[in-house]
């Protein structure tokens, strides 16, 4: 049977983490699926198209609370209506995950189907795994909980495996019962498994039907079920998202869906995928996932190689020139405010970094440089004892609160576009090479009320420039 011919599938993107392996472009404030690691579109982005089209229905997304504007604008630049976006109140794993959406889902058809995948994975052949996810539908629907396992190209230590309970023969796309889930394996463990031919990497990839995933929450991990529901029942609407209850959600266990469900449960069935993936898992799958010249040498952006071997060579700021001479095997990532030089074979420990940072309380760590807002970004370009100079960009029809600050005045200088500024009684349009004063106290907003983006500089000055000296009046984001 075919989706057509069924209710359609709902694509469950899990878009939380923070990618502290491919810092300094992953951050916590920003983390590696908002970014286009490959190509011009970002994973968040790529996830989506992947699996859309005939047979799938709108996605559910499943994120953080900082998160939700940039969810929905990145939908909205690759021309997809979101479905459900759930507001997690705290991360706390897969599996709590899991449940609140298809306890949501459960709502509208308990019959349906939910395909869950992470949403910072790169599967270059979107056509390709529809057609594993197509191989493993009526699996699914006769009660199966479906997962999709990677044919492994080496013997990696970094991934759980899954046993095949049988051969995986040509790893064609088809359903086959699962023995076991295999923990992280060591080296010899590996070399082992990958020998044998019936293992396969776990790519956290699940299909399964809304009433099947819940009863194996029920008989596998029950005490997940009444945190959960009531996290769900008890939710706030906001702004067209849903925020899960939090005093509820905080009761759920921390746990993922392999731990929680996935190895106790008998009715497991896995589609062999052998078509390409790769979870970007460090700055050395970025460097195997992208063109590379003949030497080896990948230079992105702003990046020049002389005489490289086998390296990564990566500017994220087109004023920024990173020139390396006579590089074997080096990971160079650039940023405005942090680099990262690092040897290729130690790829997985750039996390020590994130580590060290947050022990001299560095906020290159876990801040990126530009600050995303649900009105479009700002970026710090110089900062003083006393001033600070921001360049603020404000996607089309959008505006910021109305707000006042108690430590600062502000000096608005538009570059690009026209903004309409309110400071006190006073509204008028200030189009580009003209500025405007806002004295310290002063209720101000700003709004871009053209079709193209408006930028401004933005000159602080005072005794305190923190962003948390404000005071918001009026908010169409409902931030507090």
């Amino acid at each position: 049977m075919t989706t057509s011919e069924t209710t359609k599938i709902t694509p469950v993107l899990l878009c939380g983490g923070s990618g502290t392996r491919l810092w300094p472009l992953s951050r916590k404030s920003y983390p590696k699926q908002f970014s286009p690691l490959l190509g011009d579109t970002t994973l968040f982005q790529a996830s989506a198209q992947r699996l859309a089209g005939d047979g799938y229905g709108a996605p559910l997304v499943l994120t953080n609370s900082d998160f939700r504007f940039i969810v929905t604008e990145q939908l909205s630049e690759v021309g997809i209506d979101p479905g459900a976006i759930l507001i997690e109140p705290e991360g706390r794993n897969t599996a709590p995950a899991v449940l609140a959406a298809a306890l949501y889902l459960h709502q509208s058809d308990p019959k349906a189907l939910m395909l869950v995948a992470p949403s910072d994975h790169v599967v270059p052949d979107a056509a390709a795994f529809r057609a594993a996810v197509t191989a493993g539908e009526a699996a699914a629907r006769d009660g199966q909980l479906v997962t999709f396992g990677i044919k492994p190209t080496h013997a990696e230590t970094g991934y759980g495996y899954l046993e095949l309970d049988g051969d995986a023969g040509d790893f064609s796309p088809r359903a086959i019962g699962l023995k076991r889930f295999v923990e992280k394996p060591d080296a010899a463990t590996a070399e082992a498994m990958l020998a044998a031919g019936n293992f396969l990497w776990n790519a956290g990839i699940f299909l399964f039907s809304v009433d099947t995933i819940i009863a194996a929450f029920r008989a596998h991990a029950p005490d997940l079920m009444a945190p959960v529901q009531a996290a769900v029942d008890q939710g706030r609407p906001d702004l067209g998202f849903l925020r899960l209850d939090p005093d509820t959600w905080g009761g759920a266990e921390d746990i993922s869906i392999d731990y929680a469900v996935m190895e106790r449960a008998d009715n497991l069935t896995v589609v062999p995928f052998a078509a390409g993936w790769s979870d970007l898992g460090g700055w050395d799958a970025v460097w195997r996932e992208s063109d590379r010249d003949a030497d080896g040498v990948v230079a992105q952006g702003a990046a020049t190689a002389i005489e490289c071997e086998n390296s990564l060579l990566r500017s994220e700021d087109d004023g920024l020139e990173v020139v390396g001479i006579g590089l074997k095997n080096i990971i160079t990532v650039a940023m405005p405010d942090a680099v990262l030089v690092a040897d290729a074979s130690r790829a997985q420990d750039v996390k020590l970094a994130v580590a060290a940072l947050k022990a001299k309380k560095s906020t290159q760590a876990t801040a990126f440089p530009k600050d995303h807002r649900p009105w479009g970004w700002f970026e710090s370009l110089v900062i003083g004892e006393r001033f600070q100079v921001k360049r603020i960009v404000v996607h089309p029809g959008a505006a910021l609160s109305l707000q006042s600050h108690h430590h600062r005045s502000e000096h608005w200088i538009v570059v690009e576009g026209t903004a309409k500024v309110t400071v006190d009684d006073d509204v008028k349009l200030v189009s580009e090479n003209q500025s405007v004063y806002i004295p310290l106290g002063a209720v101000h907003r700003m709004e871009n009320p053209g079709k193209v983006p408006m930028v401004l500089i933005e000159v602080q000055t005072g005794s305190y420039l923190g962003e948390d000296d404000i005071i918001r009046y009026e908010d169409v984001y409902a931030r507090s």
